[in-house]
């Protein structure tokens, strides 16, 4: 008889990449769409999947199918932003949920089977609630996670739900492909291994399976035969650790207010060190009794204590225009949030004072609450091919790794691999590169030289002979489309002075992008 406990719910919204990314594209509505992610297609709304579009196609081959086919790129992390408000409306109905993937989570269906009468009053109030909210999603139950999700991919829109009945779940997986699995290296295998059903799969013994696909062929075997469960810690609603102080009257000065909020601060920073944890970014907002109201996010290079709290709150009161003591009018209510907490376990003192000088953190704070946001940057290395694009200014206080930067973690074919250049030009610098009879050295489409390179000259200076030249490295960019489309060519060359320079040549001129020191 099956352990209640392993009975699962999943809450599946359908094409969910489709629909976040609809959000932020201009396409129309019924448009086909493709989202891409590493050159093949890594989701297509129901109109690309009539057109003959599939996951997994090249985006070469899927344009030829479907030529009005709408292209953008996939971005996981605004997918799964853009879940969260889905989560948070789970959450208030059933507690306890684990996000599988943007657009799929699960929970234990005991606890909400056994407080709505059932598991299909459970599902069917999830549905409510989600629909009630603007979001379609449709439910499978079933006594394991993947059966659960398999189970909801076979519903329809009139029939949104789909309960495998317990004990049921290994049979009604059983005639399923092997395709289901997802595991692009391993169905191939099991394929040609004869291995078509999940039945096949299945019937193998684990151990045989582990010892020979490892840890992908467990989970393979574990999803088949229906033993996969909700491990793992769960997405639980967050503990609130937000603090409210009301003024009643009002107050009108910088430092009454700031004294008030002082018991509130120390409150938070006790609750979430008893939670072991510290803050790293916090989010203050002030109500006024004109009903005006200011917002603004801090960041701290270490974390907050007490003192930095109210020293932010004190900065933000003053830089919206007031002076050290009166403020425009009167404030009514301050909100103290974190936004962003960590373990204490990675913010201990350093044996040897590694963490950032205190007062320069605190200088350029304040500075940046009087002078509004970004008026202080800081200079990091984003993502990207060319060097003057990987240069990027961020607010201070502000993460690294913003939305609109390219993350320097991903790969990037055509970039220049490390050491990178010392000196990088914010406008390319002119060059002239010939051949021995003093011509202009060119590249054709195949990328071959018209002669080696003997002689450089940059910003119109006396030409200087090269000792030693690499390349050339193309980087073509958008090739796809005609107007947009981009060929460089990169270069090394190092000059009779001693100096390296890295070059580049578009559309038969050369550039020096940077230099070697």
């Amino acid at each position: 008889m099956t352990d209640p406990l392993l009975r699962t719910i999943v809450v599946w919204l359908p094409d969910w990449p489709i629909v976040a990314a609809r959000r932020t594209i201009d396409a129309p509505v019924d448009q086909p769409v493709a989202l891409i992610l590493r050159g093949l297609v890594f989701a297509c709304s129901s109109e690309a999947r009539q057109a003959g579009i599939r996951r997994g196609l090249a985006v070469r081959e899927a344009q030829l199918r479907c030529p009005e086919l709408w292209v953008a790129p996939y971005d996981p992390g605004a997918d799964a932003r853009a879940f969260e408000p889905v989560v948070a409306v789970v959450e208030s109905i059933v507690p306890g949920v684990r996000i599988l993937r943007p657009g799929l989570c699960a929970m234990r269906a005991r606890g909400a089977s056994r407080f709505y009468g059932g598991e299909t009053n459970a599902a069917m109030t999830l549905l409510s609630g989600l629909e009630s909210a603007g979001i379609t999603a449709r439910i499978g139950i079933a006594d394991s996670v993947f059966a659960g999700e398999q189970s909801a991919q076979q519903t329809t829109p009139a029939h949104a739900v789909h309960i495998v009945e317990p004990g049921a779940t290994r049979a009604f997986l059983a005639p399923l492909p092997v395709d289901v699995l997802d595991d692009a290296n391993l169905v191939p295998v099991l394929k040609r291994l004869g291995l078509n059903r999940l039945a096949d799969l299945a019937a193998l013994e684990r151990s045989a399976v582990g010892g020979r696909f490892a840890e992908a062929g467990l989970v393979a075997h574990a999803r088949a035969s229906g033993t996969d469960r909700l491990g793992g810690a769960e997405h639980a609603p967050p503990p609130d650790f937000d603090v409210r102080m009301a003024f009643e009257p009002p107050i009108d000065r910088v430092d009454q207010v700031a004294f008030g909020v002082r018991a509130a601060a120390d409150s938070m920073i006790d609750r979430l060190a008893k939670a072991r944890l510290v803050s790293t970014a916090i989010r203050i907002t002030v109500d006024s009794e004109d009903g005006s109201r200011v917002e603004r996010e801090w960041s701290h290079p270490h974390h907050f204590s007490a003192s930095d709290v109210i020293d932010r709150v004190r900065w933000q009161l003053q830089g919206a225009g007031a002076n050290t003591v009166g403020l425009a009018a009167p404030i009514t209510r301050v909100i103290v949030s974190p936004t962003r907490v960590d373990s204490t376990a990675h913010h201990e003192a350093g044996l040897w004072g590694t963490s950032e000088d205190e007062r320069i953190h605190h200088a350029l704070s304040r500075l940046h609450s009087q002078l509004g946001h970004g008026s202080v940057t800081t200079p990091t290395i984003a993502g990207g091919r060319f060097l003057d694009e990987r240069r990027v200014r961020i607010a201070w206080g502000d993460d690294s790794v913003l939305p609109g930067h390219r993350r320097a973690s991903l790969p990037w074919p055509g970039s220049i691999p490390a050491p990178a250049p010392a000196t990088v030009f914010s406008v390319a610098r002119p060059a002239a590169v010939a051949d021995e009879q003093g011509r202009t050295v060119r590249i054709d489409e195949r990328g071959a030289l018209s002669a080696s390179p003997r002689s450089l000259a940059i910003d119109g200076a006396r030409a200087n002979a090269i000792e030693g030249w690499s390349g050339p490295w193309p980087v073509s960019q958008r090739w796809w489309d005609r107007e947009a489309s981009r060929r460089v060519d990169r270069f090394q060359m190092v000059d009779a002075d001693g100096s390296a320079w890295l070059l580049v040549l578009e559309n038969d001129e050369w550039s020096a992008e940077a230099r070697y020191d």
